[in-house]
């Protein structure tokens, strides 16, 4: 569903993508993990078509979204980080507002908006203000949004970023039941998330992925079961970075 290759994103002198190349299959949940500046928003706005590669291609659903942007898109559902809102609108009128852009109409846009409504728990928020919301229910809003069109493949950047531990335990609980019939990709630096919603994981350093595997492999690998040993050994840190 979700195939990169060799992607690569160069900003002046720096590399931020080096020559990335994985693939997410339908029914499959991919964590991408890193730590901050390693490469995973950049990678993830590359799949989405939000900005060009300076080289290699990705697909989803086999269409590339280099050669066919606009029909790629109607196959992904995007939760970029920090997703923008329109502060003057109600919850119901944003999500309107989306499905129309999306090209819903009649009964489907109305089944849509209540799908969405219900699945990201907004029934009570619904008719609020935005910019009345949490930080929470924003985000939930943000994740509805995505979710409309009912999309084969979604692209979630932090996804549970904001979130109360509640909310949190929710949006996992959404994220593998999603992933049952949909190739999810979502990045976060909250390891515990890991086991909680994926099926495999990868970590990305400096944007190069330097472990790849399920969760049960990658606590193998650390070599004292722990996730967080694992992501300690083969990403760098400031501090190393900076001596």
């Amino acid at each position: 569903m979700i195939e990169v290759e060799s992607l690569t994103k160069q900003f002046g002198s720096k590399r931020a993508v080096n020559d990335l190349t994985f693939t997410v299959k339908k029914g499959e949940v991919l964590g991408f993990l890193g730590p901050n500046g390693a490469g995973k928003s950049t990678t993830m706005r590359m799949i989405t078509g939000f900005i060009p590669p300076t080289a290699g291609n990705a697909k989803v659903c086999g269409i590339s979204i280099v050669d066919r942007p606009n029909e790629a898109k109607t196959k992904i559902g995007y939760l970029p980080e920090s997703a923008p809102l329109y502060n003057d609108m109600t919850v119901l009128g944003f999500l309107k507002f989306c499905a129309a852009i999306r090209g819903l109409k009649g009964v489907a846009k109305n089944d849509a908006i209540e799908r969405a409504i219900e699945t990201c728990f907004l029934t009570t928020v619904a008719k609020q203000s935005i910019d009345t919301l949490s930080k929470g229910y924003r985000h939930r809003t943000c994740l509805a949004q995505a979710l409309l069109h009912d999309p084969e493949v979604l692209i979630l950047d932090e996804p549970t970023d904001g979130l109360d531990p509640n909310q949190k335990f929710e949006v996992r609980q959404l994220i593998k039941r999603l992933g049952k019939t949909k190739a999810i990709l979502f990045s976060t630096h909250i390891l515990e998330e890991v086991e909680a919603s994926c099926s495999r994981a990868v970590i990305v350093d400096r944007g190069k992925i330097v472990a790849d595997g399920t969760p049960a492999e990658l606590v193998a690998q650390s070599g004292t079961g722990s996730l967080t040993d694992l992501f300690r050994k083969v990403t760098s840190r400031d501090t190393e970075a900076a001596a």
